[in-house]
């Protein structure tokens, strides 16, 4: 191999360095979700203050992390160890990339 070959292949890796890290600075919405729930609108406009909406999962079930729209992981809701007034989500599982149908 000669310094030509050499050059290329390191101009080669720094710009793939430089579209990796590109890509790693793409911002994505993360969305953790307890719960879901349906309901009629006349139900949903009698809403107020104080009002609960049941949702389809208990207290210890694990929740969705869901990124730009799909599941990609599920854990639990935990507090945060150095602010206790604020919550986390430790993960449990990561989803694997669904079939197409």
């Amino acid at each position: 191999m000669d310094d030509a070959d050499g050059d290329f292949a390191e101009v080669a890796s720094n710009d793939e360095r430089r579209n990796l890290d590109t890509i790693l600075r793409i911002p994505v919405s993360v969305q953790v979700v307890l719960g879901s729930a349906q309901m009629p609108v006349s139900n949903l406009l009698k809403l107020g203050r104080g009002a609960v909406i049941p949702l389809d999962r208990r207290i210890g079930e694990p929740v969705d992390v869901v990124v730009n729209g799909r599941i990609v992981a599920r854990g639990e809701v935990v507090v945060v160890e150095d602010d206790s007034t604020r919550f986390g989500v430790s993960l449990t599982e990561i989803v694997g990339p669904t079939k197409p149908d």
